[in-house]
């Protein structure tokens, strides 16, 4: 009986040995349900978004977004919730429907910087932003984001960005 157990147990440890990285990849996929990369960036759709505990109805309401357009992370999903962190690092979770693929993002700068003419250093400035100016961003590339800041359109640098990964290119 025992030599039967022993043999059992080994024979589990010789053709399982990956079983917990398996596990591990079966985990992963649960909070995936879409092809779209993880971490993104999207905005805000609606006037007024509940931020949940976790992913569903059930669990109680942490806060509530009251202004469109602000941008959030997507850091994880769940059938049809999405995890998101805010500009302030605060996470809940959100219902897809809430969300927009539309881009923006806040100026993440301790001082102002320019809205310049054209994506270079030194080119001619059209405005100055202040820190945490929202703006809506039409596209990134080369480390420029052309972006309309109240009616005002014109390049700032991505680094200065919180919306939008320092390497990201979108048009």
């Amino acid at each position: 009986m025992k030599f039967q157990l022993k043999f059992i147990v080994l024979t589990l440890l010789l053709f399982c040995p990956f079983s917990g990285g398996v596990q591990a990849q079966e985990h992963t996929s649960a909070f995936r349900t879409t092809a779209f990369p993880l971490p993104r960036f999207v905005s805000l759709g609606s006037e007024e978004i509940y931020v949940r505990a976790g992913p569903g109805q059930r669990y109680p309401v942490e806060w509530v977004y009251t202004k469109k357009g602000v941008p959030v992370e997507i850091i994880l999903e769940y059938d049809v919730w999405r995890k998101v962190r805010d500009f302030d690092g605060q996470v809940g979770w959100v219902h897809h429907t809430l969300l927009s693929g539309n881009r923006s993002a806040f100026v993440n700068t301790a001082a102002e910087i320019s809205l310049s003419k054209k994506p270079i250093v030194n080119a001619p400035v059209l405005a100055i932003l202040e820190p945490k100016v929202l703006v809506d961003i039409e596209e990134c590339a080369g480390g420029w984001c052309y972006v309309n800041a109240s009616g005002y359109k014109g390049w700032v640098e991505q680094k200065n960005l919180w919306g939008v990964y320092e390497s990201e290119e979108f048009d």
